[in-house]
This record gives structure tokens, sequence and C-alpha cells, in this order.
């Protein structure tokens, strides 16, 4: 049994975690997944449903940081206490062989306070922060949802100004679609795209490309057939039908909207959001300096001009192979099994 800890904002580490929990059980083991988010229906095993903190802003919480040596710790605050026994409690009851975390500086930390081996999950960004290190130095292996090769062509990649130390120890996997088993980017099984066909794909991890519907981008932009997803737009679990439509892509510079539309070789219009760390600048940064197949703007509006997007349409969706490694969750399941308790 080995535990996994899945960060409850946005859904990319939810379907990250789904594909190497799937390649884990593959292999024989057996997974329980804790998180604060809902057991997602498709989840091979056990999950624990883990109390969020009480409190959520920094101008309320009472040093929550320990004085920089953390991310979030706040004192005195009853949530975070249930949420850490109950974790602590699955550990000293299920004994786990080891521990993915993907993210927590926290949660790795604490696993590995019990003697458990953690697999930390290494996001893009500026994190040579005092917590980042310490459960970076701490983790018996760090795996990089990203291929090896995007960081060749920028100085420090997609996480400058790591130590060496800990930079050497990072294992670039490859990126993790969702789609990644479905087929779709199984070349000829592709479905055709459509090239007057463009999606604006939105998260949940917050923040939104455009408020305009598709209605009003139609009448705007009316070369394109247009279709929002999220945000303000259209919610679909499972938007691969739709994505594989589509001629172009409209998305924020997150790895889990990059690895689908990379899976599909899709041309995109890549924006950058604030994010903790730097996080999908740092990653725009990297696309910016590759022959990926995008063009990356610094807005929503920028995006949606119909310069940027003929631009973005003229590129060649195939020069995405690579980005995506359909045998990437089964390298973080090596790693987690090299590293295990007997």
């Amino acid at each position: 049994m080995i535990g996994y800890y899945v960060h409850h904002q946005g859904s990319g580490h939810l379907h990250r975690a789904l594909a190497v929990a799937r390649a884990w059980v593959a292999q024989g083991g057996e997974v329980t997944g804790l998180s604060s988010a809902e057991r997602p229906r498709e989840w091979p095993g056990p999950w624990v449903r883990l109390p969020l903190e009480d409190v959520t802003d920094p101008a309320v919480a009472v040093d929550p940081t320990a004085g920089g040596a953390l991310h979030w710790a706040p004192r005195g605050d009853g949530g975070l206490l249930a949420r850490q026994g109950a974790i602590s409690g699955w550990l000293a009851s299920a004994r786990p062989r080891a521990f993915v975390v993907d993210v927590s500086a926290e949660v790795a930390w604490l696993v590995r306070l019990h003697g458990v081996p953690t697999v930390t999950v290494v996001q893009p960004g500026h994190r040579a922060d005092d917590a980042h290190l310490a459960a970076y130095r701490s983790a018996s292996a760090l795996v990089a949802p990203w291929p090896a090769a995007a960081e060749q062509r920028v100085a420090g990649g997609f996480t400058p100004r790591l130590p060496l130390d800990v930079r050497t120890r990072v294992q670039p996997v490859g990126a993790i679609s969702r789609l990644g088993t479905t087929g779709l980017d199984a070349g000829p099984a592709r479905p055709a795209p459509d090239p007057g066909h463009a999606v604006v794909l939105q998260g949940r991890g917050g923040g939104r490309l455009t408020e305009e519907s598709a209605t009003d981008l139609g009448r705007r932009l009316p070369r394109w057939r247009w279709t929002v997803l999220g945000g303000g737009g259209t919610w679909v679990e499972d938007p691969a039908a739709v994505l594989a439509s589509a001629g172009l892509v409209v998305a924020q510079a997150g790895l889990g909207s990059l690895a689908d539309v990379a899976a599909l070789r899709r041309p995109a219009v890549v924006v950058p959001f604030p994010r903790p760390y730097d996080e999908q600048h740092a990653t725009a940064r990297v696309l910016a300096a590759g022959d990926w197949p995008v063009v990356v703007a610094a807005s929503g509006a920028e995006a949606l001009r119909e310069e940027t997007l003929d631009a973005a349409a003229a590129l060649d969706g195939e020069a995405w192979r690579g980005w995506v490694d359909p045998d990437a969750p089964a390298r973080v399941a090596k790693a987690v099994a090299e590293v295990a308790l007997p």
C-alpha cells in the first residue's frame, strides 16, 4: 500500500494522480488517496477525505508560515489540526511503503517525519524558499511532469533558482494528460480537427481568460466557430471530444491544460496567469524559448485578437510530439517502487 496526497485546488493534480494511481495498480500495487477533494469515481482504491483549514485568509491567520519555515500552518486552526491528525492517523494504521505528495510542503514533511519515504512532485516556478527546499531535500525521489527536452533552451528551465543539489535530483518524466489513455493521441485514430473551430479552455484553478461568451466571440471574431469551456462558459468533465474537434485552443499555462492540448496535437495560444511562485510564467518562458506550436500572449485580451489567433493557427500541432509521454505515469510508479519500504 502507498499513500497519495492530492491537492484540492484545480483539477490538474487530480488528473495526474489518477494516471499514476492506475499505473501503480497495474503493477500490482495498492493506493489510497488523501485529499480535501471528493473521491473521483475512477479512483482505483480507498480515499480519505481530509478536512480543510478553518482560516484561509492570510490577513486573518496567525503566524501561518511559522516564521517563514512553512507555507501554511496558522496557529490555533482547528481544521488544520484535524487535517494533519487524519493524515497521521492513516499513516499509523495503514503503514504505507511510500507516499506520493502532489503537492504540499507541509504534507511532505509530515509524512517524512513518520518515517515514510516520500516521492514529491515538483511544480514549475520559483521554489527556492525554505519550505519548498526542505520538502524537496527530505524527499526520497523528486519527479517533474514535463519533458526533459523542453528545458534545454532556457537557463533554469521550469524551476529557475533551484539549488544544484536539488535540481540534479529532479526526474522529468514527461507531461501527463488525462487523455493519454483514451487513444485520441494515437496518430490516425485522432478525430480530424475543424480548422475553423476555436476552443477557449478554462480550468478550475481560478481566473478567466475572457468574460465573453461563445456568442460574443463569434460576433467579434466571425472567422471562427467558438466554444468556451469552464469559467463562465460550458463545463464538461471530459473535454476530450470538444478539444479533439478544435483547430485551435486558447488556454492558460497550467501543466494540465497544456498536457491535454499537446496530447491532441493542437496549436494553441497560451496565457500565463498569476499563480504562487510564478508557476505559469515559468512555464510560459520555457514554451516561448522552444519550437512548441504555441503563441504566448500576455493577457486574455491579447490572446483573443485576430492576429494572435492567426499566428497560432499557422503552426503545426504535430510539433507537440514529445511533450506528453504515455509512459510518464509508469515512470512515476517506478520511482515510487524504487524508494518504497520492503
